[in-house]
């Protein structure tokens, strides 16, 4: 076996991996103790990635050879390399000859390393000569990049993940952090039991489990966040919490700020935000003082924050605005302090430092200035790089739509799932004239629109560096050879670099001359010199020899810096921060009479963006099985909803079909939807015969003007009952070489509905017993009538129920069908798949009686019977909440109900019984949220 040190391709958290691998597969996977990010920690994701890299998988999953279309809607069929790089070339030089260079754009993704985001970004802007380059980070981190930039003069977070040790008051808005960033929870975590005074304040529409963590909860309003702050300060300088000297020497602008904030009384700010004026004061005081409630003795104040700020339509307001709370605290520069931006995708920091994005310029430079675009060109070795900016994310694909784009080259991100306004989306996808995949998964949905599918390698086979949201490079190495014809990302975009040259610029020297990932990082190192992300003091080798290195760490520095502006000089002409006053408006689209409800999407806790690599593995859907709409109880209370009926949730854009499901953590009016599940996923039909896109086709393409960040966050929408009385539950076990083939050929039937989802699920087995893990596919779906015998047993057959040891029952008067097969083991038997279509009632106990693999022998035809009570008594393990260690709801509250003592008591107590949370630690907060609901057992007998 062989062990190889390598990066998380997960979150922007950054967690270093020790990848087991045995010859061409990967085997194991572990944190690497040695790593700063995570010291040998990973959360239920990264602790599953081997799983996603297994052959079954792979096969299936997996795009291992280039493959072209000839004509849109036909199958893609394979093809050289090199024919159809120089079919790429032809269309791209044609297009660009015929209709100029900014009639092609390239869309990336924050899930590149930071080489292949420079050969694209050197590829577009220099070569081709437009700015039509942005990245799925448009979508995630450029509101925090425009805030950074606006207050501090430069896109670098000042804090680091030590900090949460240091902080006395840590203030945590539009993230939950617990779910989307684990391993950093699990550090403030630690940080919390080892100092229990450190107090803790979290803002958020949904009370999440980072809620759980905290000393002080702010239900917000959607979209109320620069309220929120410009109320606080108001408070702030009313009670002479602010830090008038620093203000003073270090920054420019507080006047104007003072003024606009004196309208933001505690009572206007109490009716927007919907929260109470005690708490905002207390939220206010803890903040400034560092939860000492002295200004005198002030402690350090560390904020961290995300999607939640943004993904708006004034993003980049709400970052500046929370960064104004630093720095009128002076609550900055120093451990413990600071404005901290958790970064959503693993390098969208490393995209951001070589300009990947369509306003800017490698090493932070900016396109807008003259002598940062002559440095670029001449480093480039180019005569002028381009000075109109690009299109962006949302604009790139409306132009698209439009006619105006003619080429798409799309690497790396999956844009049919995870852009707004789908049918905007699809529409470009459709209406351009030559569009090129370069994917490692073939099951993506913007696969299907696909002139042209170039295979890339993926974790395990990549070699490169990315930076994590500490501003810390780490090394990617591959422990497996390259699968199939698969090509590394920055090798494709250079070899069609090659092919481009010798049709823009034949006979001219080539812009491109690498020979591996280390010389185009040496290029990228050397174009930070005097920058603010300096790294000429690193080397490739030194990465090698002694592991990750935070920036800058500019030559002649033996290490980088751990916190920036500890001086209090910022990287502005000035040297002095800049205090920008922006005044709160409403939601880009707020809600109305009509559309009623405030939807706001987020992450799992288990799924990862797409789920093109996490939606391979069943037992990641243990925690939330199947897609569905959360809802206040009382809203559906009052619109006659239960659990599992089917809404129609709708707004101007479209339209989706899936189940509701109270949550009373969701404020009134409120509603909420994983951002995971798109048309992969969750399909179905409109009434006109249109296919429905998952989730994003309801969000809204209203983008911050200054940062061009859509707001994913937050929608208007109403909600009605479905009536669609004939429903449909298949689900069968299957072989590890035939689930995810399976899976996709069902997922292509969604179509054939008004409501379908068709998800994997497996038995949860615990992770150390991977010889016990099982997968098999469920399928759920709902119509207005009986679907086709045909179809029926088109599913039939799918999930193996068409052999002879399959029982079967048919109506067809009534529109009933059922199918059950057994699996003898000697005297005892199991499920192994039923089909239920008409009548699902008896889902409640089929389902428990296989997916936990109970005995079956006594059933016989009596799987068969209809209604939801089973006919002999069975009896659920409950939902899972411990991945790790396969530990369900039902066992742990049967457990603590004996437990005794305090919180930290009763939970030893339950981890020392059944194991849960003492693995990887993603359900601990979930399991203390449990603690807390439970009367300890010597309560119960006083």
């Amino acid at each position: 076996m062989q062990e190889t040190r390598s990066t998380c391709p997960y979150c922007g958290v950054g967690c270093g991996v020790i990848i087991e691998s045995d010859g061409p597969q990967i085997t194991g996977v572990r944190g690497d103790p040695a790593h700063p990010a995570n010291f040998g920690r990973l959360c239920t994701k990264g602790s599953t990635l081997h799983l996603t890299a297994a052959s079954p998988v792979t096969l299936q999953s997996r795009l291992l050879r280039p493959q072209h279309r000839s004509q849109r809607g036909v199958a893609p069929q394979p093809i050289a390399w090199n024919a159809a790089l120089n079919m790429a070339a032809d269309q791209f030089a044609q297009t660009i000859q015929a209709h100029g260079p900014d009639a092609v754009g390239f869309y990336v993704s924050g899930q590149l390393l930071t080489e292949d985001y420079y050969a694209f970004n050197k590829l577009a802007k220099g070569l081709i000569g437009t700015n039509n380059i942005d990245t799925n980070s448009r979508l995630c981190m450029s509101s925090a990049v425009a805030g950074y930039k606006q207050a501090l003069g430069a896109d670098a977070p000042p804090a680091c993940y030590d900090d949460v040790n240091h902080a006395q008051c840590l203030f945590i808005v539009g993230s939950n952090t617990a779910w989307a960033h684990p391993i950093l929870f699990r550090r403030i975590e630690a940080a919390r039991a080892a100092n229990p005074g450190m107090k803790i304040v979290v803002a958020d529409p949904r009370r999440t489990d980072t809620a759980g963590l905290a000393d002080l909860f702010l239900p917000l309003q959607p979209g109320s966040d620069v309220m929120l702050f410009n109320g606080m300060l108001h408070l702030m300088l009313r009670e002479g919490w602010v830090d008038a000297d620093y203000i003073a020497a270090h920054t420019t602008g507080f006047d104007a700020l003072a003024a606009l904030v004196r309208d933001c009384t505690p009572a206007r700010v109490a009716e927007v935000c919907g929260i109470g004026e005690a708490d905002l004061a207390t939220a206010a005081k803890w903040f400034a003082t560092g939860a000492s409630s002295d200004p005198q003795r002030r402690k350090a104040t560390l904020s961290l924050y995300c999607q939640g700020l943004n993904q708006s339509s004034h993003g980049t307001a709400k970052n500046a605005s929370l960064i104004n709370l630093h720095l009128a605290t002076a609550q900055i520069g120093k451990p413990g302090a600071g404005p901290f931006s958790l970064t959503g995708q693993p390098n969208a920091m490393g995209g951001r430092e070589v300009g990947g994005l369509a306003n800017l310029l490698s090493a932070h430079r900016d396109l807008a200035n003259p002598a940062h675009r002559a440095e670029v060109a001449a480093l480039w070795g180019v005569p002028s790089v381009p000075h109109t900016p690009g299109k962006t994310a949302v604009e790139m694909f409306q132009a698209a739509a439009d006619g105006e784009i003619r080429a798409l080259w799309i690497a790396c991100t999956n844009p049919a799932q995870s852009l707004p306004d789908q049918s905007t989306v699809r529409r470009a996808l459709q209406r351009a004239e030559f569009v090129v995949v370069q994917e490692a998964f073939s099951t993506a949905a913007t696969c299907a629109y696909g002139d042209l599918l170039l295979p890339a390698t993926t974790w395990g086979e990549k070699t490169g560096t990315v930076t994590n949201s500490e501003r810390r490079i780490s090394r990617v190495r591959p422990a497996v050879p390259a699968p199939g014809e698969t090509r590394h990302d920055w090798a494709i975009a250079v070899q069609f670099a090659h092919q481009l040259e010798a049709r823009l610029r034949p006979g001219a020297p080539t812009l491109f001359p690498y020979a591996d990932a280390e010389t185009i990082w040496n290029e990228h190192r050397e174009s930070t010199r005097g920058r603010d992300l300096d790294i000429t003091g690193l080397s490739w080798a030194m990465l090698e020899s002694q592991g990750p290195q935070q920036w800058p760490l500019p030559q002649g520095a033996a290490t980088g810096k751990a916190r920036l502006y500890e001086d209090g000089t910022f990287p502005t002409p000035d040297g002095r921060a800049r205090f920008a006053a922006h005044p709160w408006q409403p939601l880009a689209e707020p809600r109305a009479p009509r559309y009623p409800f405030s939807l706001t999407t987020g992450r799992l806790r288990d799924q990862w963006h797409g789920m093109t690599r996490t939606g391979t593995l069943g037992r990641l859907f243990g925690h939330v099985a199947e897609p569905c709409v959360q809802m206040h109880p009382q809203d559906m209370a009052q619109r006659g909803l239960n659990d599992g009926d089917l809404v129609h949730v709708t707004n101007p854009r479209g339209s989706i079909v899936l189940p509701a499901q109270a949550d009373a953590n969701l404020g009134p009016l409120q509603a909420f939807i994983a951002m995971h599940w798109g048309s992969e996923f969750l399909g179905g039909r409109s009434t006109t015969g249109e296919r429905l896109a998952g989730v994003n086709a309801l969000t809204t393409p209203a983008f911050c003007p200054t940062s061009k960040q859509p707001e994913l966050k937050h929608t208007a929408v109403k909600i009605l009952k479905a009536e669609l009385p004939w429903t449909l539950l298949a689900m069968a076990w299957l072989p590890p070489a035939e689930a995810q083939s399976t899976r996709e050929a069902l997922a292509a039937l969604m179509g054939e509905f008004p409501f379908a989802a068709c998800v994997p699920f497996s038995n949860n087995a615990p992770l150390a017993e991977p010889q016990c893990e099982r997968t098999g596919v469920l399928l759920r779906a709902a119509a207005h009538e009986a679907a086709p015998d045909a179809l029926l047993a088109r599913i039939e057959s799918l999930l193996h129920l068409a052999s002879t040891d399959t029982l079967r029952y048919a109506d067809q008067k009534r529109g009933q069908r059922r199918a059950a097969r057994l699996a003898r083991h000697g005297d005892a038997a199991t499920l192994e798949g039923f089909l239920l279509a008409g009548d699902t009632r008896a889902e409640r106990w089929l389902k428990t009686l296989l997916q936990e693999e109970l005995p079956a022998q006594t059933y016989g035809r009596l799987l068969l019977v209809p209604g939801a009570t089973a006919p002999v008594a069975v009896q659920s393990r409950g939902k899972p909440v411990c991945a790790c260690f396969n530990v369900a709801d039902t066992a742990i509250t049967v457990t603590l109900a004996r437990c005794h003592g305090t919180d930290d008591a009763r939970l030893a107590q339950l981890q020392g019984e059944l194991r849960c949370g003492t693995n990887c630690g993603s359900c601990l907060p979930e399991l203390k949220r449990m603690v807390r609901a439970t009367t300890p057992y010597n309560q119960k007998l006083a």
